[in-house]
Protein backbone atom coordinates (compact mmCIF):
# COMPACT_ATOMS: atom_id res chain seq x y z
CA UNK A 1 0.00 0.00 0.00
CA UNK A 2 1.15 3.72 -1.26
CA UNK A 3 2.18 5.72 2.27
CA UNK A 4 -0.51 8.61 2.76
CA UNK A 5 2.15 10.22 4.85
CA UNK A 6 3.20 13.71 3.10
CA UNK A 7 6.99 14.99 3.79
CA UNK A 8 7.39 17.46 5.97
CA UNK A 9 8.82 20.34 4.02
CA UNK A 10 5.93 19.83 1.80
CA UNK A 11 3.29 19.94 4.26
CA UNK A 12 4.32 23.24 5.62
CA UNK A 13 4.49 24.56 2.00
CA UNK A 14 0.88 23.64 0.95
CA UNK A 15 -0.08 25.67 4.94
CA UNK A 16 1.91 28.42 4.05
CA UNK A 17 0.37 28.89 0.33
CA UNK A 18 -3.11 28.33 1.68
CA UNK A 19 -2.24 31.34 4.76
CA UNK A 20 -1.37 33.45 1.86
CA UNK A 21 -4.18 32.59 -1.14
CA UNK A 22 -6.94 33.19 1.88
CA UNK A 23 -4.87 36.48 2.85
CA UNK A 24 -6.02 37.84 -0.19
CA UNK A 25 -9.04 36.37 -0.99
CA UNK A 26 -8.27 33.46 -3.01
CA UNK A 27 -10.07 31.12 -0.85
CA UNK A 28 -13.48 31.39 0.49
CA UNK A 29 -13.62 32.64 3.75
CA UNK A 30 -15.92 32.64 6.58
CA UNK A 31 -18.53 35.70 5.80
CA UNK A 32 -19.27 38.18 8.98
CA UNK A 33 -22.23 36.94 11.08
CA UNK A 34 -25.19 39.21 10.28
CA UNK A 35 -26.44 41.33 13.15
CA UNK A 36 -28.27 39.63 15.36
CA UNK A 37 -32.43 41.35 15.64
CA UNK A 38 -33.32 42.68 19.38
CA UNK A 39 -35.67 40.25 20.89
CA UNK A 40 -38.77 42.12 22.29
CA UNK A 41 -41.35 39.83 24.32
CA UNK A 42 -44.74 41.12 24.90
CA UNK A 43 -45.77 39.77 28.21
CA UNK A 44 -49.26 39.49 29.83
CA UNK A 45 -52.87 38.35 30.10
CA UNK A 46 -55.55 38.55 27.31
CA UNK A 47 -54.75 42.68 27.03
CA UNK A 48 -52.05 41.63 25.26
CA UNK A 49 -52.65 38.64 23.72
CA UNK A 50 -56.15 38.15 22.53
CA UNK A 51 -55.90 40.43 20.25
CA UNK A 52 -53.72 43.12 21.69
CA UNK A 53 -53.64 45.11 18.68
CA UNK A 54 -51.57 47.74 20.22
CA UNK A 55 -49.04 45.33 19.70
CA UNK A 56 -49.49 45.64 15.60
CA UNK A 57 -50.04 49.13 16.04
CA UNK A 58 -46.66 49.61 18.63
CA UNK A 59 -44.67 47.26 15.72
CA UNK A 60 -45.75 49.64 12.54
CA UNK A 61 -44.68 52.43 14.63
CA UNK A 62 -41.13 51.28 15.30
CA UNK A 63 -40.77 50.43 11.89
CA UNK A 64 -41.77 53.20 10.23
CA UNK A 65 -39.53 55.40 12.36
CA UNK A 66 -36.26 53.01 11.02
CA UNK A 67 -36.21 50.71 13.57
CA UNK A 68 -36.49 47.68 11.23
CA UNK A 69 -33.75 45.25 13.00
CA UNK A 70 -36.06 44.14 15.98
CA UNK A 71 -38.25 40.51 16.56
CA UNK A 72 -41.28 40.33 18.59
CA UNK A 73 -40.96 36.88 20.40
CA UNK A 74 -43.32 34.51 22.00
CA UNK A 75 -44.91 30.87 21.83
CA UNK A 76 -48.17 32.70 20.37
CA UNK A 77 -49.02 33.95 17.50
CA UNK A 78 -52.25 35.26 16.36
CA UNK A 79 -52.73 37.26 13.28
CA UNK A 80 -56.24 38.44 13.85
CA UNK A 81 -55.32 42.71 13.65
CA UNK A 82 -56.09 45.24 10.54
CA UNK A 83 -52.32 45.88 10.14
CA UNK A 84 -49.72 43.33 9.29
CA UNK A 85 -47.09 42.93 12.06
CA UNK A 86 -44.80 40.50 13.95
CA UNK A 87 -47.60 39.16 15.87
CA UNK A 88 -45.19 36.65 18.19
CA UNK A 89 -45.87 37.05 21.66
CA UNK A 90 -46.76 35.69 25.16
CA UNK A 91 -50.34 37.32 25.82
CA UNK A 92 -52.03 34.58 28.04
CA UNK A 93 -55.71 35.22 28.08
CA UNK A 94 -57.25 34.61 31.60
CA UNK A 95 -53.25 34.02 33.53
CA UNK A 96 -52.54 35.86 36.57
CA UNK A 97 -49.34 37.13 37.23
CA UNK A 98 -49.15 35.41 40.79
CA UNK A 99 -50.17 32.09 39.47
CA UNK A 100 -47.24 32.54 36.17
CA UNK A 101 -44.96 33.07 39.03
CA UNK A 102 -46.24 29.78 41.46
CA UNK A 103 -46.48 27.57 38.18
CA UNK A 104 -42.91 28.47 37.08
CA UNK A 105 -44.69 28.77 33.52
CA UNK A 106 -42.04 31.98 32.26
CA UNK A 107 -38.77 30.17 32.22
CA UNK A 108 -40.35 27.88 29.27
CA UNK A 109 -41.12 30.69 27.77
CA UNK A 110 -37.70 32.51 28.08
CA UNK A 111 -35.70 29.60 26.51
CA UNK A 112 -37.99 29.13 24.00
CA UNK A 113 -37.18 32.98 22.28
CA UNK A 114 -34.48 34.20 24.19
CA UNK A 115 -35.77 37.86 24.52
CA UNK A 116 -33.75 41.16 25.18
CA UNK A 117 -35.99 43.35 26.26
CA UNK A 118 -39.79 42.58 27.98
CA UNK A 119 -42.54 44.58 27.38
CA UNK A 120 -45.48 43.00 30.41
CA UNK A 121 -48.36 44.44 31.09
CA UNK A 122 -49.28 42.12 33.31
CA UNK A 123 -51.28 42.06 36.90
CA UNK A 124 -55.05 42.39 35.68
CA UNK A 125 -56.35 39.32 36.62
CA UNK A 126 -54.71 39.39 40.13
CA UNK A 127 -56.54 42.93 40.80
CA UNK A 128 -59.74 41.62 39.61
CA UNK A 129 -59.14 38.30 41.80
CA UNK A 130 -58.75 40.88 44.93
CA UNK A 131 -55.13 39.34 45.26
CA UNK A 132 -53.38 42.17 47.22
CA UNK A 133 -50.48 44.15 45.68
CA UNK A 134 -47.97 42.94 48.11
CA UNK A 135 -48.98 39.34 46.91
CA UNK A 136 -48.66 40.76 42.90
CA UNK A 137 -45.50 42.44 43.66
CA UNK A 138 -43.95 39.41 45.33
CA UNK A 139 -44.90 37.78 41.93
CA UNK A 140 -42.87 40.45 39.81
CA UNK A 141 -40.05 40.09 41.82
CA UNK A 142 -40.21 36.38 41.54
CA UNK A 143 -40.76 36.84 37.40
CA UNK A 144 -37.93 39.43 37.12
CA UNK A 145 -35.72 37.10 38.91
CA UNK A 146 -36.59 34.69 35.99
CA UNK A 147 -35.83 36.64 33.47
CA UNK A 148 -32.14 37.85 34.74
CA UNK A 149 -31.64 33.97 35.34
CA UNK A 150 -32.49 34.00 31.69
CA UNK A 151 -30.60 37.23 30.42
CA UNK A 152 -28.63 38.83 32.86
CA UNK A 153 -28.69 41.84 30.82
CA UNK A 154 -32.62 41.76 29.81
CA UNK A 155 -34.27 45.28 30.03
CA UNK A 156 -37.73 45.08 31.53
CA UNK A 157 -40.91 47.81 30.70
CA UNK A 158 -43.63 47.47 33.37
CA UNK A 159 -46.74 48.62 32.71
CA UNK A 160 -49.13 50.58 35.69
CA UNK A 161 -52.33 48.81 34.29
CA UNK A 162 -54.69 50.46 31.80
CA UNK A 163 -58.01 50.88 33.93
CA UNK A 164 -60.84 48.18 34.28
CA UNK A 165 -64.26 48.87 35.01
CA UNK A 166 -66.13 45.42 34.18
CA UNK A 167 -69.76 45.31 35.26
CA UNK A 168 -69.27 41.99 37.80
CA UNK A 169 -66.67 43.87 39.33
CA UNK A 170 -67.21 47.32 41.23
CA UNK A 171 -64.01 47.99 43.41
CA UNK A 172 -61.90 46.55 40.06
CA UNK A 173 -61.23 50.25 39.04
CA UNK A 174 -60.02 51.40 42.92
CA UNK A 175 -58.00 48.10 43.15
CA UNK A 176 -56.39 48.94 40.10
CA UNK A 177 -55.57 52.49 40.97
CA UNK A 178 -53.99 51.20 44.67
CA UNK A 179 -51.69 48.52 42.74
CA UNK A 180 -50.06 51.21 40.36
CA UNK A 181 -49.32 53.52 43.25
CA UNK A 182 -47.16 51.01 44.29
CA UNK A 183 -45.47 49.92 41.53
CA UNK A 184 -42.87 52.97 40.82
CA UNK A 185 -41.37 52.13 44.20
CA UNK A 186 -40.83 48.57 43.63
CA UNK A 187 -39.31 49.27 40.54
CA UNK A 188 -37.26 51.57 41.29
CA UNK A 189 -35.90 48.97 44.51
CA UNK A 190 -35.26 45.83 41.59
CA UNK A 191 -33.92 48.19 38.94
CA UNK A 192 -30.29 47.66 38.43
CA UNK A 193 -27.58 49.50 35.92
CA UNK A 194 -27.18 45.98 33.63
CA UNK A 195 -31.40 45.13 33.97
CA UNK A 196 -33.05 48.20 33.95
CA UNK A 197 -36.81 48.38 35.34
CA UNK A 198 -38.89 50.98 33.75
CA UNK A 199 -42.46 52.18 34.62
CA UNK A 200 -44.75 53.14 31.92
CA UNK A 201 -47.52 54.95 32.91
CA UNK A 202 -50.69 52.76 31.08
CA UNK A 203 -53.19 54.21 33.52
CA UNK A 204 -53.38 58.05 32.87
CA UNK A 205 -55.65 59.38 30.07
CA UNK A 206 -57.34 55.70 29.23
CA UNK A 207 -61.17 56.08 29.19
CA UNK A 208 -62.55 52.72 30.05
CA UNK A 209 -66.23 54.32 28.99
CA UNK A 210 -64.16 55.55 25.27
CA UNK A 211 -60.91 53.32 24.76
CA UNK A 212 -62.25 49.63 25.69
CA UNK A 213 -65.62 47.84 23.99
CA UNK A 214 -66.53 45.88 27.81
CA UNK A 215 -64.74 47.91 30.55
CA UNK A 216 -61.46 46.18 30.40
CA UNK A 217 -60.23 45.17 26.80
CA UNK A 218 -58.78 47.61 24.57
CA UNK A 219 -60.81 49.16 21.78
CA UNK A 220 -59.27 50.82 18.69
CA UNK A 221 -58.22 54.10 20.12
CA UNK A 222 -57.47 51.98 23.56
CA UNK A 223 -55.14 50.00 21.28
CA UNK A 224 -53.49 53.28 19.59
CA UNK A 225 -53.38 54.98 23.19
CA UNK A 226 -51.24 51.76 24.41
CA UNK A 227 -48.69 51.80 21.78
CA UNK A 228 -48.46 55.47 21.92
CA UNK A 229 -47.36 55.19 25.36
CA UNK A 230 -45.30 52.02 25.06
CA UNK A 231 -42.95 53.47 22.08
CA UNK A 232 -40.68 56.22 23.48
CA UNK A 233 -39.87 54.12 26.20
CA UNK A 234 -39.60 50.94 24.20
CA UNK A 235 -37.59 53.16 21.31
CA UNK A 236 -35.10 54.72 23.90
CA UNK A 237 -34.01 50.87 25.02
CA UNK A 238 -33.05 50.37 21.52
CA UNK A 239 -29.24 50.81 19.59
CA UNK A 240 -28.42 54.56 19.89
CA UNK A 241 -28.02 55.78 16.35
CA UNK A 242 -30.46 53.43 15.09
CA UNK A 243 -32.75 55.78 12.18
CA UNK A 244 -35.51 58.01 14.38
CA UNK A 245 -33.67 57.50 17.56
CA UNK A 246 -34.70 60.67 19.29
CA UNK A 247 -31.02 60.26 20.94
CA UNK A 248 -29.20 60.79 17.70
CA UNK A 249 -28.26 64.45 16.94
CA UNK A 250 -28.77 63.83 13.26
CA UNK A 251 -32.03 62.63 13.26
CA UNK A 252 -35.63 64.24 13.30
CA UNK A 253 -38.58 63.95 15.55
CA UNK A 254 -41.95 65.35 14.84
CA UNK A 255 -45.24 66.36 16.60
CA UNK A 256 -48.88 66.50 15.54
CA UNK A 257 -51.68 68.68 16.33
CA UNK A 258 -55.50 68.05 15.73
CA UNK A 259 -58.25 70.36 15.11
CA UNK A 260 -61.64 69.97 13.79
CA UNK A 261 -62.54 72.21 10.69
CA UNK A 262 -66.20 71.74 10.15
CA UNK A 263 -68.66 69.25 12.17
CA UNK A 264 -71.95 67.72 11.29
CA UNK A 265 -74.20 65.62 12.77
CA UNK A 266 -72.83 62.00 12.38
CA UNK A 267 -69.16 62.92 11.22
CA UNK A 268 -66.88 65.82 10.74
CA UNK A 269 -63.41 67.12 9.11
CA UNK A 270 -60.50 67.06 10.59
CA UNK A 271 -56.96 68.01 10.11
CA UNK A 272 -53.57 67.51 11.52
CA UNK A 273 -50.26 69.33 11.26
CA UNK A 274 -47.13 67.54 11.47
CA UNK A 275 -43.75 69.63 12.89
CA UNK A 276 -40.52 68.65 12.64
CA UNK A 277 -39.22 69.12 16.08
CA UNK A 278 -35.90 68.97 14.71
CA UNK A 279 -33.87 72.81 14.93
CA UNK A 280 -31.61 71.21 12.98
CA UNK A 281 -32.24 67.80 10.55
CA UNK A 282 -34.44 67.40 8.22
CA UNK A 283 -37.29 64.44 8.34
CA UNK A 284 -38.01 62.17 5.26
CA UNK A 285 -40.87 60.71 6.75
CA UNK A 286 -43.37 60.99 8.99
CA UNK A 287 -46.53 58.46 10.70
CA UNK A 288 -49.19 59.48 12.61
CA UNK A 289 -51.45 57.30 14.73
CA UNK A 290 -54.70 58.45 15.79
CA UNK A 291 -56.43 57.98 18.76
CA UNK A 292 -60.30 58.51 18.06
CA UNK A 293 -63.35 58.85 20.25
CA UNK A 294 -65.35 55.18 20.84
CA UNK A 295 -67.55 54.84 17.66
CA UNK A 296 -65.64 57.41 15.09
CA UNK A 297 -64.40 56.00 11.25
CA UNK A 298 -61.65 57.56 9.33
CA UNK A 299 -63.71 57.26 5.67
CA UNK A 300 -61.48 59.49 4.13
CA UNK A 301 -58.01 60.88 4.37
CA UNK A 302 -55.90 63.32 1.76
CA UNK A 303 -52.53 64.40 1.96
CA UNK A 304 -51.49 60.99 3.49
CA UNK A 305 -51.78 57.23 2.79
CA UNK A 306 -54.68 55.55 5.24
CA UNK A 307 -53.65 52.42 6.97
CA UNK A 308 -56.59 51.99 9.97
CA UNK A 309 -56.02 54.93 12.17
CA UNK A 310 -52.55 55.52 11.06
CA UNK A 311 -51.63 57.87 8.65
CA UNK A 312 -48.26 57.79 6.12
CA UNK A 313 -47.20 60.84 4.51
CA UNK A 314 -47.87 60.75 0.78
CA UNK A 315 -45.26 60.41 -1.46
CA UNK A 316 -45.32 64.48 -2.19
CA UNK A 317 -44.80 65.41 1.73
CA UNK A 318 -43.22 63.23 3.63
CA UNK A 319 -39.59 65.51 3.39
CA UNK A 320 -40.13 68.51 6.07
CA UNK A 321 -37.10 70.70 6.66
CA UNK A 322 -36.08 71.42 10.62
CA UNK A 323 -38.63 73.58 12.59
CA UNK A 324 -41.31 73.17 9.68
CA UNK A 325 -44.44 71.40 9.03
CA UNK A 326 -46.90 70.06 6.76
CA UNK A 327 -50.74 69.18 6.52
CA UNK A 328 -53.08 66.40 5.84
CA UNK A 329 -57.31 66.26 6.38
CA UNK A 330 -59.43 63.95 6.57
CA UNK A 331 -63.28 62.86 7.07
CA UNK A 332 -64.57 60.80 10.40
CA UNK A 333 -67.86 59.69 10.80
CA UNK A 334 -69.59 59.22 14.33
CA UNK A 335 -72.30 57.36 16.12
CA UNK A 336 -75.33 59.13 17.42
CA UNK A 337 -75.53 61.31 20.08
CA UNK A 338 -70.83 61.79 20.05
CA UNK A 339 -69.37 64.76 21.72
CA UNK A 340 -66.96 67.50 20.25
CA UNK A 341 -64.44 65.79 18.06
CA UNK A 342 -61.32 64.62 19.57
CA UNK A 343 -58.15 63.10 18.52
CA UNK A 344 -55.03 61.63 20.54
CA UNK A 345 -51.88 61.92 17.88
CA UNK A 346 -48.72 60.02 18.39
CA UNK A 347 -45.92 61.48 15.59
CA UNK A 348 -42.51 59.50 14.54
CA UNK A 349 -40.42 60.32 11.86
CA UNK A 350 -37.34 59.09 10.15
Amino acid sequence: MRSRHHHPLLAAFLAALFTFAAGFGLVGAPSAAAATPVRIMPLGDSITGSPGCWRSLLWNQLQNAGYTDIDFVGTLNAQSCALTHDADNEGHGGFQATATADQNLLPGWLAATRPDIVVMHFGTNDVWSSITPDTILTAYTKLIGQMRASNPAMKVLVAQLIPINPSSCAECAARTVAFNQRIPAWAQGITTAQSPVTVVDQWTGFDTATDTYDGVHPNASGDAKMAARWYPALSALLTPGDPGDPGDPGSGGCSAAFRAVSVWQGGYQGEVTVTNTSSTAAISSWTVTLALSAGTQLTQVWNGALSGTTVRNAGWNGTVTAGASTTFGFLASTPAGAGAPSATTTCSAS
